[in-house]
C-alpha cells in the first residue's frame, strides 16, 4: 500500500533571487545557479529579470539549451514591474517591459511570467492604484494568452498586501491565463487565513525562507500547515524557494531543499 505524502505532485524549484547577493555583484552567473539547481536535485528554477546580462536571443537559447542540459525545468520568470504609476506613458512602459518578458518566456519555455502591481503613490487613492494595475494587467493577460503564458501576480505589499486586495485584482481581470504567484511569507497578518483564501488561485509558489533551521525548516513560517493548506486545494505546480535570510545561501538553500524534500516526497 502506497504511504499518502502531503504535497507528492508538487515540484521543487528556487528563484534566483535567493542568490542575489553574488548574482548582483557579479560573482555568479545564471549558467552558475543553474547547475547548483541541478547539483541540489531541484526538479526546476526560477529566472529573475534582474540578473541577465543579454536579453539577445543567443543568451536567452544558450540558457534554455542549458536547461536542458541539466534536465531543469524552467518554473518561471520574474519581472521587478509597477504598474501603480500615476504617468500614464510610465505605466505604458511598465506594460510594454511585461510584454517583452512574454516573449523572453515563450523563447526560453517559461509557462509563467510573475508581475507585480506596487504601492498606492502619494496624492492618489487606493481606488486608482487599483484600476491602474487591472488595466494594465487586462492588457499583458490578453497579450500572453496569445503566446500560451500566463501572467502571475506576486502578493508583493502596497495593493496586494491582503488575500482580499489579491482576490478583488483576481475577480476584475478574470482571465483562465491570470493567476498567483503566491509568495508565502508576503502576508503579514493573517499568515495562513490568507494563504487559504488565495491559494485556489495559486499558478506558481514562491516558499519563502527567512530564518532556516538546523534541519532546514523555516523557524517563522509553519511548513507543515502550508503543505496541508496547497494540498487541500489540489495544487500541484512548483514550490520556488526564495530565501530571504542573513545567513549565506550557499549553506541555507541546501538544507531547505533538503527539508522540502523531505515534506512533500518523503525522502
Amino acid at each position: 500500500m502506497r504511504r499518502y505524502v502531503l504535497g507528492l505532485n508538487m515540484r521543487i524549484g528556487c528563484a534566483a533571487y535567493s542568490y542575489r547577493k553574488y548574482l548582483t555583484e557579479k560573482s555568479m552567473t545564471l549558467e552558475d545557479f543553474i547547475r547548483i539547481g541541478w547539483e541540489l536535485g531541484l526538479d526546476g528554477v526560477e529566472l529573475t529579470e534582474y540578473y541577465f546580462p543579454s536579453l539577445e536571443d543567443t543568451y536567452i537559447y544558450k540558457l534554455k539549451k542549458l536547461l536542458l542540459s541539466y534536465g531543469l525545468d524552467i518554473s518561471a520568470v520574474a519581472v521587478g514591474n509597477r504598474f501603480t504609476v500615476p504617468d500614464s506613458s510610465l505605466r505604458k512602459k511598465e506594460i510594454e517591459r511585461v510584454k517583452r518578458w512574454v516573449n523572453i518566456a515563450l523563447k526560453i519555455g517559461a509557462p509563467c511570467v510573475r508581475v507585480f502591481a506596487g504601492r498606492v503613490p502619494k496624492g492618489h487613492t487606493e481606488e486608482d492604484a487599483f484600476q491602474w494595475t487591472i488595466d494594465a494587467l487586462k492588457e499583458c493577460v490578453e497579450y500572453a494568452s496569445k503566446s500560451g503564458i500566463v501572467i502571475a501576480l506576486e502578493n508583493h505589499g502596497g495593493i496586494t498586501s491582503t488575500a482580499d486586495q489579491v482576490l478583488k485584482i483576481i475577480n476584475a481581470v478574470s482571465s483562465e491565463w491570470f493567476g498567483i504567484n503566491l509568495d508565502l511569507g508576503n502576508y503579514r497578518q493573517n499568515t495562513y487565513e490568507d494563504i487559504r483564501k488565495t491559494a485556489p488561485y495559486a499558478v506558481h509558489v514562491h516558499a519563502k525562507f527567512l530564518q532556516v533551521g538546523p534541519k532546514g525548516n523555516d523557524e517563522i513560517l509553519d511548513y507543515n500547515k502550508i503543505i496541508e493548506i496547497l494540498n487541500d486545494v489540489g495544487y500541484k505546480g512548483y514550490l520556488s524557494i526564495e530565501y530571504e535570510g542573513k545567513e549565506d545561501p550557499k549553506t541555507a538553500v541546501p538544507r531547505a531543499v533538503k527539508f522540502l524534500k523531505t515534506l512533500i516526497k518523503g525522502s
